[in-house]
């Protein structure tokens, strides 16, 4: 009886040497953690799906800034899809689908992640050369350049992320330390890499380009304060440039504050200078943190724009099958 119940807690009862053992967690518990990760990852996929559609059916909303929220919601739209029922899946700690499969999860994940963070970086870029050089924006900022630099944004990830875990592609499944295991492991060196890489760099440019935002509203708000007659178009238009400015000045403000919140966890160890391994229960944690990112994104970029609230309400009631609706005014 002991046997079989010993046998019970294995991942593959067949290897009693080298399988895995089941962690033994209360059923109700365990059911709960279910629920609310699957709900999370429900809720990405359909928040970043609903901002796919928006941007991607009405022709008014085909602009380079939107191109980038668009990339970015394709990003955090496979994180909900892919990664998080994938990491769902590591709870239990028996990964069933192979080796190769578990190498290919993480490089992914690298993928998707490193993307989502280039596309914040874009964004901010965007939003600070439509702030400070609005004059020129137009022919700085082109439908044509931001494709190539979201394409770009892509590859790159692809290969940057290549890199990071050749010895995990090399030789899949070579840190599992018995059957059912998927575990991931670089050391200090690829972890401070990638720590400058992915968060040092994009961070300290996202700040550098919001104080440089927040200068230029704080700026033009002395300056309306000091000019108090004026004509009523140069006030009118003062106004909407202030307006326009504290909104993206408050915008990229959350942004920093959610990246921050969602991203120093996942990177502790790096700046703790530990090996970084998904078998600590710690780390498991950060990495759901992390991807909680990518359902707060949509929030942050799109439900700040009336816009999407317009765009939500004819794809909810199935205005968007008439014909022209992608002609429809929405802003």
């Amino acid at each position: 009886m002991m046997e079989t119940l010993e046998g019970g807690e294995l991942c593959f009862p067949q290897l009693l040497n080298t399988s895995c053992r089941k962690p033994m967690r209360p059923l109700f518990k365990a059911m709960l953690l279910y629920i609310l990760l699957s709900s999370i990852s429900l809720l990405t996929v359909v928040l970043n799906l609903l901002v796919i559609i928006s941007i991607s059916h009405f022709r008014q909303l085909h602009t380079p800034t939107n191109l980038l929220l668009l990339s970015l919601a394709v990003s955090d739209f496979f994180v909900g899809l892919l990664l998080m029922p994938a990491e769902i899946l590591l709870i239990e700690s028996c990964w069933s689908l192979g080796d190769l499969l578990c190498t290919l999860y993480y490089f992914v994940d690298y993928i998707i992640t490193s993307t989502s963070v280039g596309n914040m970086m874009l964004i901010s870029v965007d939003r600070y050369v439509a702030i400070c050089d609005p004059l020129r924006y137009p022919t700085k900022i082109t439908q044509r350049r931001v494709k190539i630099c979201v394409c770009l944004c892509w590859v790159c990830s692809a290969f940057y992320s290549s890199l990071i875990l050749h010895d995990h592609l090399k030789y899949p499944g070579r840190y599992n330390s018995c059957a059912g295991e998927c575990v991931f492991v670089i050391n200090y060196i690829a972890g401070a890499v990638d720590l400058v890489v992915t968060f040092v760099v994009p961070i300290t440019v996202i700040i550098v380009l919001y104080m440089r935002v927040f200068v230029v509203a704080v700026s033009q708000a002395r300056a309306m304060r000091s000019h108090t007659v004026a004509v009523t178009l140069q006030r009118s238009v003062t106004l909407t440039a202030k307006k326009s400015e504290r909104k993206a000045a408050r915008t990229l403000g959350i942004v920093i504050v959610v990246f921050l919140m969602c991203f120093c966890p996942y990177y502790y160890p790096s700046l703790a200078g530990q090996d970084t391994s998904t078998s600590a229960s710690y780390l498991a944690f950060a990495i759901w943190l992390l991807y909680c990112n990518s359902s707060l994104n949509p929030v942050i970029y799109a439900f700040f724009y009336p816009w999407f609230r317009k765009a939500v309400k004819l794809i909810v009631t199935i205005q968007i099958l008439q014909p022209d609706s992608c002609e429809a005014n929405i802003l």
